[in-house]
């Protein structure tokens, strides 16, 4: 089986997530996907609300499709880096094919991460494209690990976290529904996130 690792901070975790995990999975991609939200405690991620908000308003966003689970494995209170992630899940689904899947922005400098280099060369990268011009530059910088490098073609919308945190101080409603499950916006509400 494929397993496929989607890590992200999740803040909050709108329908392109969704809409990204479903087409990997219809296409073949990967058999199954594990949303991994990142833990609070890494530094270069601002902003975010308590871990268990983001967990379960992933668990409200994905309940409806048993191919996809949500796993608390990051949400420690020291910093999990992906390096440690991929590997425990290795351990777990030892007889499984362990797929890491990013955006072009994460693979542009996964080389900067810890043990990025081993990462792209122990694992298969799923690289969700955004830009063709920027894809074609990183399959070049990173030529020597092209087998373990896939871009899947999914249509991508302009959906962003920041956006919709934005939307919410608004109070714009009738916009959130556009990027947020209904069950997520009253989540929101219900538990005060994302309003001064």
């Amino acid at each position: 089986m494929k397993i496929g690792i989607f890590g992200g901070s999740f803040n909050p975790p709108h329908k392109m997530h969704m809409e990204i995990a479903k087409e990997l999975l219809n296409k073949h991609y990967v058999d199954k996907i594990i949303f991994v939200p990142t833990g609070s405690k890494y530094e270069y991620k601002h902003n975010l609300v308590e871990d268990k908000y983001r967990l379960e308003m992933l668990n409200i966003l994905t309940n409806k499709d048993d191919r996809i689970i949500v796993s608390d494995y990051e949400l420690k209170d020291y910093v999990v880096y992906t390096c440690k992630t991929l590997e425990y899940f290795k351990k777990i689904y030892n007889n499984d094919e362990i797929y890491f899947i990013c955006g072009t922005d994460n693979l542009s400098y996964i080389d900067k991460w810890k043990k990025g280099l081993d990462i792209l060369n122990n694992y298969k990268i799923i690289v969700i494209k955004r830009n063709s011009n920027e894809i074609c530059e990183l399959l070049n910088k990173y030529q020597q690990y092209i087998n373990n490098i896939i871009v899947a073609s999914i249509p991508l919308n302009d959906m962003s976290s920041t956006n919709i945190r934005l939307l919410i101080k608004q109070n714009n409603i009738i916009e959130l529904y556009k990027y947020l499950d209904k069950d997520i916006i009253n989540y929101i509400y219900r538990n005060k996130l994302y309003q001064d």
